[in-house]
């Protein structure tokens, strides 16, 4: 038998711990936020993504009566940038996420939303920052792969981290 380990690093910072790009990375997320169509859930989450020519491109999440056909803000976000933009990796993604007015400790994307940001990032061959903000602090990763360490891939029958 073998046995094999996982190991995710993330940190944590506070708002006053953050340089002024991941600052206004976030709050071009909080922006978009507010932009979110969630009459159903009445959960808002906003994303942004820095690429590499120092555009931030930002969206929201748009729900559907006939759920599950609304789009998260993450997908949202990463389909726009890289059809708008194919030849501009993305550096950092900051989400953010509200339930009704209240800011909620950092939240995390869905599975869907795993899957797209590690395969953006296999696509451009550049791991990008993840920015989870929450009301009080900022968790942050290093890589997509650290939300989802076995991805589904091209590459069948090998694990990615």
């Amino acid at each position: 038998m073998k046995e094999l380990k996982i190991i995710t690093t993330l940190k944590t910072y506070t708002y006053q711990e953050l340089d002024s790009i991941d600052m206004q990375l976030i709050e071009a997320a909080r922006q978009a936020m507010l932009n979110a169509y969630a009459p159903y859930s009445r959960f808002s989450v906003g994303c942004a993504a820095l690429l590499t020519n120092n555009l931030i491109i930002q969206a929201s999440n748009q729900e559907n009566i006939a759920f599950p056909s609304g789009s998260c803000a993450e997908a949202n976000t990463v389909n726009f940038a890289k059809a708008q933009y194919p030849d501009e990796a993305i550096t950092a993604l900051a989400i953010i996420a509200a339930s009704g007015n209240n800011i909620v400790e950092f939240i995390s994307p869905c599975g869907n939303c795993r899957q797209i940001l590690a395969e953006v990032e296999h696509r451009q061959k550049h791991p990008f920052r993840i920015l989870l903000a929450g009301k009080h602090e900022v968790c942050i990763l290093n890589s997509a792969s650290d939300l989802l360490p076995f991805g589904f891939n091209a590459n069948i029958g090998s694990l990615r981290p």
